[in-house]
């Protein structure tokens, strides 16, 4: 099962170094049955594009919790076992489920990020990411603001030469 993991370029350094992603548990998003119903038109690459969505979405909540870390979204795209929803109830739409072990490195299939354009944009929502939790109608605007910005891919291999570029733990500069 194809797994999207939220994450940020600080994670992504860590997670590449140890050889491995984690600690478990990790809340991370796949094509579930929930998703499925709530999206029923959708074929299968529509799917996996709004489960990476709502993890790009969480990305947003990672970067709100480590402000040092460079304003772009990270999600890593890896190939795991199913595994059950993350909290034993499901929302009509949720791709959310909780992994219980970590994930080898070796798992790993991509890594998507956002171009540094776009660090206005999800820095603003990062920045608005308890409000938006609120339901401040400005912050959930803003967080959906993201939504409009695309992830970039990159295969595996490419991954330690892109955090070389972005400098130690993937931090601002």
């Amino acid at each position: 099962m194809r797994v999207y993991v939220p994450s940020t370029l600080r994670l992504l350094s860590a997670a590449c170094n140890a050889g491995e992603v984690g600690p478990a548990p990790l809340t991370v998003y796949a094509v579930t049955p929930a998703l499925r119903e709530w999206y029923a038109e959708g074929d299968d690459e529509e799917l996996e594009y709004a489960a990476m969505a709502q993890a790009a979405r969480a990305s947003v909540g990672l970067l709100a919790a480590d402000p040092g870390t460079s304003r772009r979204r990270v999600v890593i795209a890896a190939e795991v076992s199913a595994v059950p929803p993350a909290d034993g109830s499901v929302e009509l739409g949720d791709a959310r489920l909780e992994l219980h072990v970590v994930i080898p490195w070796r798992s790993v299939a991509s890594v998507h990020l956002d171009a540094a354009q776009a660090t206005t944009v999800i820095g603003k929502a990062a920045d608005l990411w308890e409000a938006a939790q609120d339901g401040d109608d400005d912050a959930v605007f803003a967080l959906d603001s993201c939504e409009g910005e695309d992830l970039m891919w990159y295969a595996t291999q490419e991954i330690p030469d892109l955090l070389a570029a972005e400098g130690p733990r993937g931090g601002q500069r």
